[in-house]
């Protein structure tokens, strides 16, 4: 295993004061790993913004260099923590119940049995931007159109391919960082961009502010068709209030999402690190929007995999039944 080995990574620290947390003494960190990385996702997405916001707010509280780094999303994010390659890491549920079967398409066979989850994030939702020039309004005007579904491996190039060719669409997709890809929209080398993140997502508020657009995701009778065949997808809105582009909530898809660590972290380390998020909701929010979510009773939604020790003793501590089949 390397996590005792020292990892390039980004640092910082955050100037609020982190209330709970800050200052709590670990007797013995003989354990602990020298710094700590958590993996996130491409620039311009919810992930890599709340990953580097959070890893930068526990490294201040608990005393340790952390930092979050760039990677393809989700999918890799679960094979990076099951080899030990990255403390910690950003997942879905769709892509996590993929890895956990050894379906993953980075790593076919490997069945992630090291993964345990931490804390529970917020939804991912599944939104689509395109120009309003474009006459693109639904996901049914995206068939016969080439549409960017971001990193190769990430949750939107996971469920955009599959559910638009199950409505019958034929879509061309492209892969590319959340900030490329919102680029490519504008300088017109697609058609529209399919994501999937916590909302608001920052790519397509920037986009709104640069020029008219529409943003949508999949309908009522869309949703009807896909949640059979898909039961980790469930219905969702995107709220009027995120966008100024939205007149009104907008029906959409979305998946809840975990941050996870290696089962051998060490049980102290990741109760801090579980304490920390869990106890500063008010920071996380600052930190992005989608963490209104973040909050200790919804770790229910969580079914999928084992909770770390260090995880299930914070939360029982603090009145959160985890059941003895979710414990490590």
């Amino acid at each position: 295993m390397r996590f005792l080995s020292k990892k390039a990574l980004i640092s910082g620290c955050v100037a609020a004061a982190i209330t709970v947390t800050a200052g709590v003494a670990f007797a013995d960190r003989s354990d602990w790993p020298r710094s700590i990385t958590v993996g996130t996702a491409s620039q311009g997405g919810t992930y890599y913004i709340y990953g580097s916001g959070w890893a930068n707010m526990v490294g201040d509280a608990l005393g340790i260099s952390a930092g979050a780094e760039v990677t393809g999303g989700p999918v890799q994010n679960a094979t990076l923590v099951e080899m030990g390659e990255h403390d910690f890491g950003m997942v879905t549920t769709g892509p996590l119940v993929q890895a956990l079967a050894g379906n993953s398409e980075l790593a076919p066979g490997m069945s992630h049995d090291n993964v345990r989850a931490v804390f529970p994030m917020y939804q991912t939702t599944l939104q689509i931007i395109t120009l309003a020039s474009s006459g693109i309004e639904s996901v049914a005007d995206l068939d016969g159109k080439t549409v960017g579904v971001g990193p190769s491996g990430g949750t939107a190039d996971m469920y955009h391919p599959q559910l638009f060719e199950k409505l019958g669409l034929n879509v061309r997709t492209r892969n590319g960082g959340a900030s490329d890809q919102a680029g490519q929209l504008q300088d017109g080398l697609i058609d529209a961009f399919a994501f999937a993140a916590g909302i608001p997502i920052s790519a397509f508020s920037q986009l709104e502010a640069q020029a008219d657009v529409n943003i949508f995701s999949y309908s009522q009778d869309d949703i009807e068709q896909i949640v059979a065949e898909f039961p980790e997808l469930s219905a969702g809105v995107i709220p009027a209030s995120v966008y100024s582009s939205l007149d009104n909530d907008v029906s959409a898809l979305s998946l809840w999402n975990f941050a996870i660590t290696h089962k051998d972290m060490a049980e102290s380390l990741v109760y801090g690190v579980t304490k920390t998020v869990m106890e500063n909701n008010e920071r996380m929010r600052q930190i992005h929007g989608a963490a209104r979510e973040t909050l200790p009773e919804n770790a229910q939604y969580n079914t999928i995999v084992p909770w770390h020790a260090g995880a299930v003793r914070w939360f029982e501590e603090n009145g959160i039944e985890i059941p003895a089949d979710m414990k490590d």
